[in-house]
């Protein structure tokens, strides 16, 4: 395609979910000229349909430095974007239901203090006795005050019009088919024809971020999420804190309104990836947890449910950082759901990588060279040598060894899916 088709910037971005927006607005503002391309519309995807739960509780120890950023930054959001996103304080319950998730609640409460998080350890009278309206399948939990909800509806789309002001080009309803590296730059081409180029790419594509790394000699694992959100009626305002548990099967909210929405298990999803629903028997398990924890909730009908389309990697965290084999590209993305939190600060972390070469918060933990391939050792070369078949019958067979597992979260401290 000849020049004069060729759109160029300092720098692209795919994907305009709160992420992609974040970055443009913290790079726009620092003078550099930005191009983001988004499939739909800006917040359509995960970013807008998610549960809001605005936490660090329950975090990996690997993202709890950019969760500690992420709420200074939600803490004076309307300096940034114009809007608070209806963000309230409301603290976050993280409850135990069995015996041994109490030990993990103390672990966590450990790892947290090293990050300067202070989480309060209630025993089960006491959360009886500070929330009347929690059964006694709570055993223990721990609270964090910091922490409380948004409305996604309005964050995403609050950046991408506040990155715009600042300068960055949006393109919505623009779907790149084809990306690739030549003459130190990347270049994206567009269904429609249109031609992008620029030095510096953000991958920040959501579950569909896999497929842009490979383009790029990054194989990475990334398994399609579809979280399913609930909402009932109105009732009386009685439950401030968000709740969550640990595994993270269930998270729950009231709006100031009254409505209570809650979630738990996965709804469906069509080949692509591009349009989910909710599944009835997720909708049953989901309300049965529900009441089994806040019995008050039993009568309450439920209105809607919605579900959206998030990306989970092998260990329940999320991919940041610079890529390890093309200079200038730069990812984030597998959120596993709950990035709705750290969006914020993944974009200013991004632009401090991008324009300064380093940041003020560390990523290490985060970046894609965790799920590079170990190299082969001799014992491992060995093992997978052919070997021809017995024939003495004495002879022991032959056992493969087992592969290697990926690295799983940390139940102690990953509640990976409840925002």
């Amino acid at each position: 395609m000849s020049g004069r088709h060729e759109l160029k910037a300092d720098i692209l971005i795919i994907g305009g979910g709160i992420v992609g927006c974040a970055t443009a607005l913290h790079l726009a503002k620092r003078g550099k000229s930005v191009i983001l391309l988004e499939r739909d519309q800006s917040g359509m995807r995960a970013s807008g349909v998610n549960f809001g739960g605005v936490r660090q509780h329950g975090r990996a120890a690997a993202e709890l430095p950019l969760s500690r950023r992420a709420r200074g930054i939600w803490g004076s959001l309307r300096n940034l974007i114009g809007i608070d996103g209806d963000f309230i304080q409301t603290g976050h319950l993280r409850l135990a239901r069995k015996p041994e998730d109490i030990d993990l609640l103390r672990a966590h409460r450990e790892t947290a203090a090293e990050f300067g998080l202070r989480l309060d350890f209630l025993e089960q009278a006491e959360l009886r006795e500070q929330y009347p309206w929690l059964s006694d399948a709570a055993l223990a939990a721990t609270y964090c005050a910091e922490d409380g909800h948004a409305n996604p509806r309005l964050v995403a789309p609050a950046f991408a019009a506040a990155a715009q002001a600042h300068g960055a080009d949006l393109h919505e309803f623009t779907d790149v088919t084809e990306g690739w590296y030549a003459n130190g730059e990347f270049h994206l081409r567009i269904k429609d024809g249109r031609h992008f180029a620029a030095p510096v790419l953000v991958n920040a594509a959501g579950a569909w971020a896999a497929t842009i790394a490979g383009w790029f000699d990054e194989t990475v694992t990334l398994v399609p999420e579809i979280p399913q959100v609930l909402v009932t009626e109105p009732t009386a305002y009685r439950i401030k804190p968000v709740i969550g548990v640990i595994g993270g099967d269930l998270y729950l909210r009231q709006t100031l309104r009254g409505n209570i929405l809650f979630g738990g298990g996965e709804g469906r999803a069509n080949e692509g990836f591009t349009r989910s629903r909710p599944l009835p028997e997720t909708t049953r398990r989901a309300t049965e947890m529900a009441m089994r924890l806040v019995p008050m909730m039993a009568p309450l009908p439920v209105i809607r449910s919605w579900t959206g389309v998030d990306g989970d990697t092998p260990d329940g965290s999320p991919i940041i950082g610079s890529s390890e084999t093309h200079p200038g590209l730069f990812h984030a993305f597998g959120f596993c759901g709950h990035g709705f939190q750290l969006g914020p600060a993944v974009g200013a972390v991004l632009s401090e990588l991008i324009i300064d070469g380093k940041s003020e918060t560390p990523i290490d933990g985060l970046t894609i060279g965790r799920f590079r391939p170990k190299p082969m050792t001799a014992v491992d070369a060995e093992a997978e040598s052919p070997v021809e078949p017995a024939t003495d019958p004495t002879l022991e067979p032959v056992v493969e060894p087992a592969a290697e597992p990926a690295p799983e979260a940390d139940s102690a401290v990953s509640d990976a899916g409840s925002d």
